[in-house]
C-alpha cells in the first residue's frame, strides 16, 4: 500500500506523537483485522522520532479500540478480542535466540569474542529491547553466551555448550 507523505508539525500546539496516531489512525482504517501495524522502530525511522513518541503514538490507538499489541509480537489491526492473526509456533525471542546459537555454531561468533550488541540486534531483528533481552537471557541460561558487565555479551568456551 502506498502512503501519503505526510509532515509533522513540530511548532504546532499538537504533540507530535498525536500527529503520528492521526497518520495511523487513516492508515490503519484501510486494512483488515489482524493486519500488523508498523513497528515502533518503523515509526521511529520514518517519523525521525524517539521509540517512546512512537510507543506514545501506539498507545493511543490501543485505548481508541484501533489496535492491540502481543508482546514480542507487535502491534494489530483491531480490538484485542479479535484475535484472527495466527500464533507464533514458537515467540520471537526464542527464534533471535536460536538464531544466535546457530550462528554461533557455524563459527560466526567465536569463543570468548562478542557478540552484537542490544541496540545493533534491535535493528537487525526490528524488535523491541526487551525481545532481544529475552532472547540474551535465554542464551545465556543455556550456556551460549556469558555477559561481562560494562563491557557486552561473549560467546562461551565451547565446553560450555548446550551440545558439547
Amino acid at each position: 500500500m502506498a502512503y501519503v507523505a505526510y509532515v509533522l508539525d513540530y511548532d504546532g500546539d499538537t504533540h507530535i506523537y498525536l500527529q503520528i496516531a492521526d497518520i495511523l489512525r487513516h492508515r490503519v482504517s484501510a486494512l483488515s483485522s489482524g493486519h500488523p501495524v508498523p513497528s515502533e522502530a518503523d515509526l521511529q525511522q520514518e517519523f525521525g522520532v524517539a521509540r517512546t513518541t512512537a510507543r506514545r503514538a501506539i498507545h493511543v490507538l490501543r485505548e481508541e479500540g484501533l489496535v492491540y499489541t502481543v508482546q514480542g509480537e507487535g502491534a494489530f489491526v483491531g480490538p484485542a478480542a479479535e484475535t484472527p492473526r495466527k500464533k507464533r509456533k514458537v515467540p520471537l525471542y526464542q527464534q533471535i535466540a536460536t538464531e544466535i546459537a546457530d550462528q554461533i555454531k557455524e563459527g560466526t561468533f567465536l569463543p570468548r569474542r562478542p557478540i552484537p550488541g542490544e541496540t545493533a540486534l534491535v535493528k537487525q531483528h526490528d524488535v523491541a529491547r526487551e525481545t532481544v533481552r529475552r532472547a540474551m537471557a535465554l542464551l545465556r541460561e543455556q550456556g551460549w553466551i556469558y555477559t561481562v558487565a560494562q563491557r557486552g555479551s561473549y560467546v562461551s568456551p565451547k565446553e560450555s555448550w548446550p551440545d558439547a
